[in-house]
């Protein structure tokens, strides 16, 4: 193949037919507040840049319990954390640490989370 020549190449798709629309998929967030010990709380973990961060949720209390809680979470377990989208997010993996300290709040976990 010489470089002055450009290839041919012919993909074609056939838009005779109608479009199928895309269904989203919408997260459904409940403003509903519920007491801690109705809550069923399980853990996640995801890698993030390279670092581990424990998720801890679904959270259905206001933002300012939350933020209280989430704040005094992370001075006794001496880390970094966030509260976003009804779920806590904290560095690092500390599954058995928070576990004790959201049963001491009243918390409850889905069973072998």
């Amino acid at each position: 193949m010489s470089r002055g020549k450009k290839l041919d190449i012919f993909m074609g798709a056939d838009f005779n037919d109608e479009w199928n629309q895309v269904e989203s998929k919408k997260i459904k967030i409940s403003h509903e507040v519920i007491v801690a010990e109705k809550h069923f709380l399980h853990f996640a973990k995801e890698k993030r840049r390279g670092k581990t961060v424990t998720l801890v949720g679904e959270f259905q209390i206001t933002s300012e319990d939350a933020t209280k809680l989430l704040k005094s979470l992370k001075k006794k377990l001496g880390c970094g954390g966030s509260f976003k989208n009804n779920f806590m997010e904290f560095q690092g993996e500390l599954k058995e640490k928070i576990r004790p300290l959201l049963l001491a709040e009243g918390f409850r976990f889905k069973q072998g989370h």
